[in-house]
């Protein structure tokens, strides 16, 4: 705590030209906040609550201001998709799916990661990928100690980590496939009124590859201390068995469920958007008594959601005191005139990944893609050469907790550390990067208008 106080304090004491005295505070409250996270040294949301306060004090933000990030939608999405991840766990339906899956898949810890990287993945090119994460979860937590492991919350088991990032990290990649895998893409389709299917030519390749990138990368980052599942396929065997046919329970919390991913589905269609989709699913499984308000209570991690409220408090203290705008614009004037389309969209895509960590994502690419597109236009470009990279670049949140709920939800298991989200964050951002690169200027660039 005291280097994040002398770090603020020295980030106060340089002059920033063309900034505000609350932007030039917001970026120091930044640095701040950004230690604080990294090294742990409060509890995530102790820090969250700090930077509460801090923003009134230093004149950043009225307090009504900095609370506002706390009513961001995505707040409520992850309230709704920690009430699923509960429902589908406490009803059984978790436990039946998992043996279900396993034994399709097989009991080797590589295809069990298989299965949590591609599952999530698949889904979250079409629903949220909060809420492919949540579903995912309650199954992972069943097969963690099915393999042997013993009280993976404490950080021991490389597979327990491996399975939690991979669920994660396989729903941001997902994402990339289509238009409406993440709000950033939203906003690019926005913008270039590129076709649904432009968007697929380009986007499932670069999504597939991720998938497979972050299946073999965190295999071999994070290797298994387990050879597989405990009695092998006879316990699945037996265990299906003794299951017998589904409870009216399971019965239940799967039809709400399946309803729940049809209204995510049909969002086009019948205009109720995806927040307010994941509350009344979460809603329906109290009415149908799945589960009651203290499984909710017990079981969801409301340290989390401040830990997050938090973090999307400072990324619009970023954004209202022009902050961002001015890290942004000083970055790209930096480049002169005369600059190579692949210096532009690396530079583009570098600013997205690093202030997508600690800032919202939907936040940050209306501030880029708007640039993006202009300077497409004004170098007589494919008005998506900059606008969709930027796009993926703001989905890169691989690196820390507070980058994105599933990263952050991730976390809250105990399996995985933050610097253990870092050695497999950074490397995976790196290729993301790489790859999307090399996807726009070959597959893509016909289709980006």
């Amino acid at each position: 705590m005291p280097l994040a106080i002398i770090i603020f304090v020295f980030v106060m004491l340089i002059p920033l030209p063309g900034l505000s005295y609350s932007g030039h505070a917001a970026i120091a409250l930044l640095i701040f906040a950004i230690i604080m996270w990294a090294t742990e040294a409060l509890h995530l949301a102790v820090t969250s609550l700090i930077l509460l306060f801090l923003q009134p004090l230093l004149g950043i933000e009225s307090f009504n201001n900095a609370v506002i990030g706390f009513a961001n939608p995505i707040i409520f999405l992850m309230i709704g998709g920690f009430i699923l991840a509960e429902a589908i766990r406490k009803s059984g339906l978790a436990e039946r799916l998992t043996y279900f899956l396993l034994s399709k898949l097989g009991t080797s810890p590589s295809m069990s990661l298989f299965a949590a990287v591609f599952s999530t993945g698949i889904l979250s090119a079409w629903i949220e990928n909060v809420v492919a994460f949540a579903m995912l979860l309650p199954i992972i937590k069943q097969i963690v100690p099915l393999m042997g492991v013993n009280e993976p919350e404490k950080g021991n088991s490389n597979f327990a980590k491996a399975m939690v990032l991979g669920a994660s990290y396989g729903s941001l990649a997902g994402g990339f496939g289509t238009e409406i895998g993440t709000a950033p893409n939203l906003m690019a389709a926005a913008y270039t009124h590129l076709p649904f299917a432009n968007w697929m030519i380009f986007g499932f390749p670069l999504a597939i590859i991720m998938l497979f990138v972050t299946w073999k990368l965190l295999g071999w980052i994070f290797p298994p201390e387990v050879k597989g599942i405990v009695g092998g396929m006879d316990t699945i065997t037996d265990t299906l068995s003794k299951m017998g046919a589904m409870t009216k329970t399971e019965k239940i919390t799967l039809a709400i469920l399946l309803f729940t991913i049809g209204l995510w589905v049909t969002t086009g269609i019948t205009g109720i958007d995806s927040y307010s989709v994941a509350l009344i699913g979460a809603a329906l499984y109290f009415i149908s008594g799945v589960i009651d308000w203290k499984d909710a209570q017990k079981n969801i991690d409301w340290g989390l959601i401040v830990f997050f409220g938090g973090a999307l408090s400072l990324g619009a203290a970023l954004l209202n005191t022009g902050a961002a705008t001015w890290l942004i614009q000083d970055l790209i004037g930096m480049l002169g005139t005369n600059v190579s389309t692949v210096s532009i969209m690396l530079l583009l895509m570098i600013i997205g990944v690093l202030i997508t960590q600690v800032m919202s994502n939907i936040a940050l690419s209306a501030i880029l893609i708007p640039l993006s597109v202009t300077l497409a236009a004004a170098q007589g470009q494919p008005v998506g050469i900059y606008a969709v990279p930027v796009a993926i670049a703001c989905s890169l949140s691989f690196m820390f907790p507070m980058a994105d709920p599933t990263v952050a939800m991730a976390y809250g298991t105990g399996y995985v550390k933050i610097k253990e989200i870092l050695k497999a964050g950074i490397p995976l951002v790196v290729i993301g990067i790489i790859l999307t690169v090399i996807i726009m200027l070959t597959i893509a660039k016909p289709f980006l208008g």
